[in-house]
């Protein structure tokens, strides 16, 4: 750095140590082509170096932009995927409800035919029930009142005899 800061001021000491006022461009033209051969030498190594850095600087970005780019594009491929897979999961979910609400429309309708059937069963042999009820009691008063009277006297054996044709 210092060798480089004495280059610089290597010139103006040489044009300042003139007294004449010389217009020679060629010797201008010459100062300046050392001196910018000279700060070519000392410079070009750090501004190459510079500018390599900056350039795979740029490049390793561009790299990782490129590969969160490839990663971005593999998660929404994926999440494709998964929705088609929902859809295909989605339509078979509802093949499968509508079947199961038809089989299970099926097995409330068996039921209640079944619920029905036993109802009507249980009401049978209610009604059956309650007509042997009131024919035991028809008999029984119309029995009581034969009985109670005495226009009716039936011995020991002919009611057994009775007894005995109605049983058999």
């Amino acid at each position: 750095m210092r060798k480089f800061t004495i280059l610089l001021i290597l010139p103006i000491f040489a044009f300042a140590s003139s007294s004449e006022t010389n217009y020679d461009i060629i010797e201008r033209t010459l100062n300046f082509l050392l001196f910018f051969g000279i700060l070519l030498y000392f410079a070009a190594k750090p501004l190459k170096q510079m500018y390599l850095n900056r350039i795979n600087g740029i490049a390793n970005k561009l790299e990782t932009i490129q590969d969160k780019l490839q990663a971005s594009k593999h998660k929404r491929d994926e999440a494709v995927k998964r929705v088609e897979e929902a859809k295909l999961n989605a339509a078979s979910l509802i093949e499968t409800a509508r079947k199961e609400a038809v089989l299970i429309s099926e097995k409330v309708k068996k039921d209640s035919e079944q619920e029905i059937a036993n109802l009507e069963k249980s009401f049978k042999e209610q009604q059956e029930f309650e007509e042997r009820k009131m024919t035991k009691v028809v008999v029984n008063e119309i029995l009581n009142e034969v009985f109670a009277g005495d226009n009716l006297k039936v011995d020991q054996k002919e009611l057994v005899n009775i007894i005995l044709k109605k049983v058999s």
